[in-house]
């Protein structure tokens, strides 16, 4: 059974940084392309990022410039390292996996498409 595991969620002012992580056990991540999705309180689940197993990556405009997506396929982890932080990321983010390389498209960022999923990482924004 594939498990994903989030880590580094927290409580950060306006401005500040944290960067999430994403632990699986049981996954080749090189064989898989992740994502970043985020779910705030009465909203849909969106994608923040992508990386392909081209490490080709594709961001979500809301933050784009700010957060950046990374793989290390030797230790099975995947990061996201989010900078200049807004009260507007408050949310708890997931990590996901979907076997296969990249679309290309607007589709990588499509929560639909993914078949494992991490329990969720909470980050909260502060003004």
């Amino acid at each position: 059974q594939v498990q994903l595991e989030e880590s580094g969620g927290g409580s950060v002012q306006s401005e500040g940084s944290l960067r999430l992580s994403c632990a699986a056990a049981t996954l080749t991540y090189a064989d898989y392309s992740m994502g970043w999705f985020r779910q705030a309180p009465g909203k849909e689940r969106e994608g923040v990022a992508h990386i392909g197993t081209d490490a080709s990556t594709r961001y979500a405009d809301s933050v784009k410039g700010r957060f950046t997506i990374l793989r290390d396929n030797a230790k099975n982890i995947l990061y996201l390292h989010m900078n200049v932080l807004k009260p507007d990321d408050t949310a708890m983010y997931f990590c996901a996996a979907r076997r296969g390389g990249p679309w290309y498209n607007q589709r990588d960022l499509l929560p639909n498409f993914y078949t494992y999923w991490g329990q969720g990482t909470q980050v909260t924004v502060s003004s």
